[in-house]
């Protein structure tokens, strides 16, 4: 296949589109603004499903180099009070079909599994431009240039491919998550440890609440999640860290020390992420040579499906184009057609989450959501 076709972004997404391309023959070249695969650390622990990012890597043939990277015990889930009562304890058997891998590791996998030269690194897209019949002309920041027959926006939230497609940018939820790791925790943040167990933590009450995965070689990962307004986040001074996550820490004022020291004795600098999504039910008419894949097509607050999801949208449209090679805009037609009612579903369920998580019945939510999840099994 001759076609050439431009995927920007060397996410998961974006990464997983090309490697089932690669399988069925056919050749894709990956723009990624950072320099190089190493360039940024890669966020902490992704759970990923059976029913959705699993399938994709079979599509890609990875999933035997998959299972070799997974977390043994991180399906583990326990949530607790305020009080650091346990509520619900899940071990992890091996047969939750949601295992445990860190995303840097699932990165690296699917860049291996690649061509050498088929990412174009230190190429940030700066504009997209048709050229008529399905083709576009992308002008990189760095001045260079280059054809695509296909153009496939895998490049997240703020995506330069979108807006070819739709007017729908991004809006702020009223919500943020702030991050920090502890390190050694056995032995430097020993109760902290005990209270997160071997998987996941939640520690949740009405609008805010604080989450931590257990890494492997003894990392917690802490997530804290507060409803504030952005006057309230742009109030936070960013050079002062240790003062940053005693602010955060007031918000749990009264909580067990073993849950708010997962704030206080964060070891690095506080990172502040305000979530944003995209309209519910977001979706665009066709437009020829041109499809989004991941968050660039349906961000959502965060539910556990983003990486997931974006895995197999780049799955389903690589297995369209290679069903209909000679004909883009009926392969393209054919991937939308089902992304669309899938996102919306994904979307609502997200809004779902978050008033199981932090609503007026929370953490209680949560745990007859668990525990429904157990019976149907």
């Amino acid at each position: 296949m001759s076609t050439a076709i431009a995927i920007i972004g060397a996410g998961l997404g974006g990464l997983t589109l090309a490697r089932v391309l690669h399988v069925h023959g056919i050749a894709a070249t990956v723009y990624e603004a950072e320099a190089s695969a190493t360039a940024r650390t890669q966020g902490g622990m992704l759970d990923i499903h059976d029913y959705n990012g699993q399938l994709a890597l079979k599509d890609a043939g990875l999933f035997d180099a998959f299972e070799k990277l997974i977390h043994v015990g991180g399906q583990a889930s326990r949530v607790l009070d305020q009080r650091g009562d346990v509520l619900f304890d899940e071990s992890d058997d091996g047969t939750g079909g949601r295992p445990e891998v860190r995303r840097g590791d699932l990165r690296r996998m699917l860049i291996d599994a690649l061509p050498q030269g088929a990412i174009r690194w230190g190429h940030k897209l700066a504009a997209a431009s048709p050229l008529g019949d399905g083709r576009h002309t992308l002008t990189f920041e760095d001045g260079t240039t280059a054809t695509a027959d296909l153009l496939v926006g895998a490049d997240g939230a703020w995506s330069k491919v979108r807006p070819l497609l739709s007017a729908a940018r991004p809006e702020y939820i009223g919500r943020v998550f702030i991050e920090t790791y502890l390190f050694n925790c056995d032995v430097h943040h020993r109760p902290s440890a005990e209270a997160v167990g071997s998987g996941s933590l939640f520690a949740l009450a009405p609008e805010k609440g604080i989450f931590a995965h257990r890494e492997p070689d003894g990392v917690l990962h802490t997530y804290v999640s507060l409803s504030k307004s952005r006057d309230w986040i742009s109030s936070i001074d960013p050079a002062r860290p240790k003062q940053m996550l005693e602010r955060v820490a007031d918000e749990f004022a009264g909580w067990a020390p073993a849950l708010t020291a997962l704030i206080t004795d964060g070891e690095t600098d506080p990172v502040f992420r305000p979530i944003h999504a995209l309209p519910d039910g977001h979706r665009w008419k066709r437009v020829a040579g041109v499809t989004l894949v991941g968050d660039a097509a349906h961000l959502m607050a965060p539910s556990g499906e983003g990486a997931n999801l974006a895995m197999y949208d780049g799955a389903e449209l690589a297995k369209a184009i290679a069903a209909s090679p000679a004909d883009l805009e009926t392969a393209l037609a054919a991937y939308e057609k089902a992304l669309f009612p899938r996102s919306a579903s994904a979307a609502a369920e997200s809004a779902d989450l978050l008033e199981v998580c932090f609503g007026a019945e929370a953490p209680h939510s949560l745990v007859d959501m668990f525990a429904s999840h157990e019976d149907d099994e």
